[in-house]
């Protein structure tokens, strides 16, 4: 595979045929899947809170933990190719979203751009925008 068909997988791969790396490199680093979320029962529409998990880095907007976050928040969102209409959980800017939906991501995505700071000079991250969860009562 060429870098060029590489770079672009996404417009050609599902997201089940996507190889690990190519999967986690979907990630925009926004942060919005580590706020806590709250559903309306009578609508199911979901809505973000300003309240981050207490391990996401407020300035990269990454988990430091991410390999063993589970264990520590067992609520944890862990993103699966197969979710389906669980995919609504994430916000609407998300390339798991987008791609599920068979939408194209923005052009502020690090995959487009090639600039990782790309979502956070956008104003998409919560970067600068949360309180951790353990701060708040």
């Amino acid at each position: 595979m060429s870098k060029e068909t590489d770079l672009k997988f996404w417009k050609t791969l599902t997201l089940e045929q996507m190889s690990r790396t190519q999967w986690e490199s979907l990630c925009d680093g926004c942060g919005r899947c580590c706020l806590h979320k709250l559903e309306d029962e009578d609508t199911n529409e979901i809505y973000f809170t300003d309240v981050a998990c207490r391990y996401l880095d407020e300035e990269t907007c990454q988990c430091p933990h991410y390999d063993t976050r589970q264990s520590l928040v067992p609520d944890c969102l862990t993103i699966y190719p197969d979710w389906g209409e669980k995919f609504n959980w994430l916000p609407k800017t998300c390339a798991y979203r987008l791609l599920s939906e068979g939408k194209p991501l923005f052009d502020w995505h690090p995959l487009i751009s090639g600039d990782p700071n790309s979502v956070h000079l956008a104003g998409i991250s919560v970067r600068g925008r949360t309180f951790r969860d353990d701060e708040v009562s």
